[in-house]
């Protein structure tokens, strides 16, 4: 009997989250209230941020904190190449120009080296995202001066000896898109300590009964959201905790291949938002073996972002897209399908 697919990634989500959900609804306040306020305090708490402003995506996190940093036409804001576009529609949105950097290799984040290069009088800001889990380099990015935004989509409730991934940026965003490390549905925040920097964020989510008539938007999050996001922040210590259990299972069957885990640098730990192994050939066939086994597996980034620019000079994401495959691993696997994923791993990754 052929065994049901695998996807590549699935919320867990359960009994918890619709009580919370329906209480919300038969309280009859929908709209974004106590309940969004709540979440937002909760999300300073894991990031170590004094404030967040809780909005309808990750994606519109990005674009309202680029506008409070006052970023537009004629600025320049550095972005890895090797991300999801929603940092470059972000920018493009505000009227600023993206400027690409490649990646480090053996971590997938925005290399320093790559950022220093490009830094201009124009430049207004540094994106960076924490890749799959590990945490970036901020400290020596934020040494230029140029204010960072630390993207913590995919690294929440990691810490950095001590210190909370997302408590050392100018300003923090994070998204609670389904599968992500934490889910509202959908959802995004923005995060910091500037009182003046996240009173601009709060006016800039919504558009009516202000003093003066500025340009903003409606980017709400609703209470049904936020009770769903707050039950998740709740279990978000058990959900890393049965990642880096799944990872550990991972780790034996990937070096038993012939190939090495994720690199985790000495005093760092790892999230494992996305296990990502690199291949030593092409990507393709293994994603045709994976598929044949009814596992998910999938390319980390759809594809950099300069390949959609038709720029060259980023080894490096290139390096990645080619060689890169992300292997199922989130809390909602069960153990019996963890142990099919490990079963298939010499199949997956032969060659």
């Amino acid at each position: 009997m052929n065994e049901p697919f695998i996807p590549h990634s699935r919320p867990a989500l359960g009994e918890a989250e619709a009580k919370a959900v329906a209480e919300v609804v038969r309280g009859g306040w929908v709209a974004q209230g106590r309940q969004v306020a709540a979440f937002e305090q909760a999300m300073a708490k894991v990031t170590g941020q004094a404030q967040g402003v809780a909005v309808s995506s990750g994606t519109a996190a990005l674009y309202v904190a680029l506008m409070a940093l006052g970023i537009g036409a004629g600025d320049e804001v550095v972005i890895p190449s090797y991300v999801c576009t929603a940092l470059w529609h972000a920018v493009r949105l505000t009227g600023a120009t993206p400027i690409l950097v490649d990646i480090e290799p053996a971590t997938y984040d925005p290399s320093p080296q790559a950022v220093t290069r490009v830094l201009t009088r124009h430049t207004k800001a540094v994106i960076v995202p924490h890749m799959f889990g590990l945490p970036a380099d901020i400290e020596t990015l934020k040494s230029h001066g140029v204010p960072v935004i630390e993207d913590c989509a995919q690294t929440l409730g990691v810490t950095v000896r001590g210190t909370s991934v997302g408590g050392t940026g100018k300003l923090v965003i994070c998204s609670f898109y389904a599968t992500k490390l934490l889910t509202a549905g959908e959802g995004g925040m923005v995060l910091g300590r500037d009182e003046s920097l996240m009173s601009r964020v709060q006016t800039l989510r919504q558009y009516d009964e202000e003093d003066a008539l500025v340009r903003a938007f409606n980017y709400k999050m609703t209470d049904m959201q936020a009770a769903l996001g707050l039950c998740q922040v709740a279990r978000l210590e058990d959900f890393l905790a049965r990642r880096r259990t799944i990872a550990a299972r991972y780790h034996e069957a990937v070096r038993e291949a012939g190939l090495t885990p994720p690199w985790v640098p000495a005093g760092l730990e790892h999230g494992y938002f996305r296990y990502v192994v690199r291949l030593s050939g092409p990507v393709g066939p293994a994603l045709d073996r994976a598929r044949s086994l009814s596992i998910g597996c999938r390319r980390p980034v759809f594809r950099p972002i300069h390949r959609y620019l038709d720029l060259s000079g980023f080894p490096e994401s290139d390096a990645a897209w080619e060689r890169a495959l992300s292997i199922p691993l989130y809390p909602a696997l069960t153990d019996h399908e963890v142990d099919r994923i490990v079963g298939a791993l010499p199949a997956i990754l032969a060659g």
